[in-house]
């Protein structure tokens, strides 16, 4: 379990980072895309390691469902790249 929610705050992370240093490739998707991911915001709370509620509010699963797939899949394409254009190791999470 433990292994999951740093999966997901990872993710999650990954997400608000790309939405942050990578606007100009979200941009490029559409405005849909970046309020979209926007608010995902809600969903914070319970992929963060230490939450005391680890079940999801129905509003972060309202913004899962009402994310576009080729949005969340692009997002995260361009949230692994981010490590080498920074000049770091990739990201590998490895499930425990």
């Amino acid at each position: 379990m433990a292994a999951l929610k740093s999966v997901l705050s990872l993710v999650l992370l990954a997400i608000l980072i790309t939405v942050v240093l990578q606007s100009q490739v979200i941009e490029s998707q559409g405005t849909t895309c970046s309020a979209s991911l926007g608010n995902l915001s809600v969903c914070a709370p319970f992929v963060l390691p230490g939450t005391s509620n680890p079940s999801p509010s129905t509003d972060c699963c309202a913004a899962l469902q009402s994310l576009d797939h080729d949005c969340i899949c692009n997002t995260l394409r361009v949230a692994a790249r981010l490590p080498s254009q920074c000049n770091l190791s990739p990201i590998s999470c490895a499930a425990n």
